[in-house]
């Protein structure tokens, strides 16, 4: 029996030691997680130009190329093609299986009609209020569809608040983009919180250099990253632009992941979420309200401080996020109860035409009956110093009508700010028409890496070189990638840039010039590297390829916001396909795509284009110049050709010196340019050295002053307590010899009236007659009885 026991006793304990070695097992082998993303960024409106949309578009897909994300994108898209790129995306999320991870990234113009939220094509004609619905693009049908897909984790960032020209006529449109409930799954964010809208950038967009910033931070998860996007986003702004989200995403994810290599955090942002509201000051209590962004933490902070100046810009925060949900709660009843009830509450607010188009709608009158079933909304009333908040179409925090207060700078809650987000240069031109730019894209640090579960995207040039610098110069079609120690390398290895027998690309020797890569260096040294410009930019969806192709065949009148006009001296460039690697036959553009009716044929003359994820199998194609401009650095093509006539005499001789010397003055000048180019990425290197440790110095020293103001107000604290601890003491004291006093004097009260009550019986006693003596009597004996002797 013994015996037995003991065998069921290892039994047990190796089935435990088994489930914990399963479970402890890296999450590299229990999933493989896939990453695709989608980004759009259109700014070729023809009521107005947007500067940023294409710059952060093209930002943050460099960010996620780096992430590990599949990246597709595209700028300026018209309807037909900006519906078709969704339908797209839908199909390659539809494919990719349960352990993807889907992100959508869209700048441009958003507007909200009637509840929902709708994202403006470049095309979009929009002259009256009934025209959204007709012309723009219903966010939900993108959303929707996405949500029933079995995917791990859905994030859609929208960084569409702005200030619309659109709907000049009619009922006035709500401003920014309208309150909305994640599904299951799913991460939504706005740049600007719901109902208002943010502050142009120059050449980026504050939301998007927070949330590339935070990405390439590593380590956060996603509501973390958000709210250090809030408050970052917040300073850069000054607070007139507060981004927003809201999550349902169950399922642990991380951008990127921090070794053991990483310094240890030196901000305090988990204070922000953990402390209760009323044990910071005004300053740090706002900054924890606005890191939670909640009716809950806005509502703290006013009851903590109600009398303090922030409390202002608090209740222009709080007066906007109430009013978006009662709106919401109406939107979704959609009955005229609901509209009459969010009319009584904001008669004139900034949703009061959708109410009035829905009351139309249900042929009800604008004043409702004088008995009708009010909706219990979930927010009380607002009170009346908020409704001067919300009594316009448009919330803008930075209306100088509001006179809201600067907010606070959040320096010991959020890292100091890489240098290089400070000035961040703009990106060069556009290699084509749809193309992203593509900025200079900085390195990660080193101790940041890709989770080692996520399964490796296409090759291109960003996800290759996470921890180098590179550089693309479009006009140059050069690429240049500088590794952490200023050393030039090459963009891929040759196994990667599809040529295993090519040798490497040279890289700068000691006392040498730099790389300098020319289209017909590149060509010659290495077949493939005419498409490392096209490696490097994000993929271009199938349906912008193919629009491109239509323009370049049916040229539209004048030169449209999407394609960039001829200038003399210069060809026009053809739209590149995808800017990703991937090995096997090249996809044929022309063939229907799943869920849609076939594609239009490739029109007679024009060479077919790669699709979304192939390469070029040769040089980019490009369309004939017109006559007179010359094409320089043209491959030549394959064939029979004329052989050049060889110049006679001194004229041969002269034109072969002339050449020569042009060639190295060309030379000269390239290794001049690059080796300048050099020392101003090495004097930016040592700027943001300084800066870095400048900001450490500082952030440290508020660090210490902080610490000790805290040592101080403890020691106050401290010093207070004991004197209120020996002020009861005192107190006490008294108390008792106040009692025993008392009882004192008593006792002596007690004895004083005993000895007057004794004094006066013996007066008394003294006062009464006294009686004759009475003569004693003699004793007299009884006879004893008979029988006995003795008796008494």
């Amino acid at each position: 029996m013994r015996e037995v026991s003991m065998v069921l006793w290892r039994v047990v304990c190796g089935l435990v030691l088994a489930a914990a070695l399963l479970s402890g097992q890296p999450a590299q082998a229990q999933s493989s997680e896939k990453r695709i993303a989608l980004v759009i960024g259109n700014g070729a409106y023809p009521e107005g130009a947007l500067a940023t949309p294409a710059n952060d578009a093209g930002l943050i897909a460099q960010t996620l190329q780096a992430a590990g994300f599949d990246v597709v994108g595209a700028r300026d898209l018209d309807t037909t093609t900006l519906r078709s790129t969704f339908r797209e995306f839908l199909d390659k999320a539809a494919a990719s299986g349960p352990d993807t991870v889907a992100f959508v990234y869209y700048a441009g113009h958003g507007l909200q009609f009637e509840g929902e939220n709708y994202l403006a094509p470049v095309d979009a004609r929009i002259t009256r209020d009934a025209d959204v619905p007709l012309a723009a693009i219903r966010l939900t049908d993108l959303v929707k569809p996405l949500a029933t897909l079995p995917l791990k984790a859905r994030i859609i960032v929208l960084d569409a608040g702005r200030a619309n020209p659109f709907a000049r006529s009619g009922q006035p449109l709500a401003g920014g983009l309208a309150l909305m409930q994640p599904d299951p799954g799913a991460l939504i964010a706005f740049n600007a919180a719901p109902g208002t809208i943010a502050p142009e950038g120059k050449d980026y967009s504050a939301y998007a250099t927070a949330l590339s910033e935070m990405i390439k931070e590593g380590g956060l998860p996603l509501d973390d990253l958000f709210e250090r996007v809030r408050l970052r986003t917040s300073e850069l702004t000054g607070g007139a632009g507060i981004p927003w989200q809201a999550s349902k995403v169950q399922a642990p994810f991380l951008f990127f992941e921090r070794t053991n290599a990483a310094p240890p955090a030196q901000s305090r942002f988990l204070d922000l979420r953990d402390k209760p509201i009323r044990d910071f000051d005004a300053r740090d209590a706002y900054l924890a309200a606005l890191a939670r962004d909640s009716m809950r933490g806005y509502e703290d902070f006013l009851a903590a401080y109600p009398g303090d100046p922030l409390a202002k810009r608090v209740r222009a925060i709080l007066a906007a996020r109430r009013e978006a949900i009662v709106w919401r709660e109406s939107a979704v009843a959609d009955t005229p109860d609901a509209y009459w009830s969010y009319l009584r509450r904001y008669p004139r607010g900034p949703h009061a035409g959708d109410a009035r188009r829905r009351l139309t709608h249900f042929a009800a009158a604008f004043e409702p009956p004088a008995a009708f079933a009010a909706l219990s909304y979930d927010v009380p009333p607002p009170p009346p110093d908020e409704i001067v908040y919300v009594e316009r179409p448009v919330v803008y925090f930075a209306d100088p009508v509001y006179d809201l207060p600067p907010p606070p700078v959040p320096a010991l809650f959020l890292p100091p700010r890489p240098v290089y987000y400070v000035d961040l240069a703009p990106p060069p031109p556009p290699i084509a028409a749809f193309v992203l730019p593509i900025p200079i894209y900085h390195p990660v640090p080193l101790w940041v890496e890709r989770p080692r579960y996520v399964v490796p995207p296409p090759v291109n040039i960003i996800n290759a070189n996470i921890h180098n610098t590179v550089v693309v110069n479009p006009t140059a079609q050069s690429v240049v990638v500088t590794n952490p120690q200023g050393r030039p390398e090459p963009p891929l290895p040759p196994a990667l840039m599809g040529n295993p027998q090519a040798p490497a690309v040279p890289v700068s020797q000691p006392g040498q010039p730099g790389f300098v890569a020319g289209a017909q260096q590149l060509i010659q040294q290495h077949p493939a590297a005419a498409a490392a410009l096209a490696a490097t930019a994000a993929a271009l969806p199938a349906a912008a390829v193919l629009r491109a192709r239509q323009q370049q065949v049916r040229p539209p009148q004048g030169n449209p916001p999407s394609v960039p006009a001829l200038q003399p001296g210069r060809q026009p460039a053809l739209p590149a396909g995808p800017g990703q690697l991937r090995p096997g036959p090249l996809p044929q553009p022309n063939l229907p795509v799943a869920g849609r009716g076939p594609a239009a044929p490739v029109p007679t003359g024009v060479k077919p284009l790669p699709m979304p994820g192939a390469l070029p199998a040769a040089p980019a194609q490009r369309l004939a110049a017109p006559p007179g401009i010359s094409q320089p650095n043209r491959p030549v093509a394959a064939g029979p050709r004329m052989a050049p006539q060889a110049p006679q005499g001194a004229a041969a001789e002269t034109a072969r010196q002339a050449a020569a010397q042009r060639a190295a003055q060309q030379r000269a000048q390239q290794a001049g340019a690059l080796q300048a180019q050099q020392q101003r990425a090495a004097q930016q290197r040592a700027a943001m050295q300084a800066q870095a440790a400048q900001q450490r110095q500082s952030q440290q020293r508020a660090m210490q002053a902080q610490q000790q103001a805290q040592q101080r107000a403890a020691m106050q604290a401290q010093a207070q307590q004991q004197r209120q601890a020996q002020q009861r003491a005192m107190q006490a004291q008294q108390q008792a010899q106040q009692r025993a006093a008392m009882q004192v004097q008593a006792q002596q009260q007690r004895q004083a009236q005993q000895r007057a009550m004794q004094a006066q019986q013996r007066s008394q006693m003294m006062a009464r007659p006294h009686a004759a003596p009475q003569p004693a009597r003699a004793p007299q004996h009884r006879p004893c009885p008979p029988g006995q002797p003795f008796c008494r």
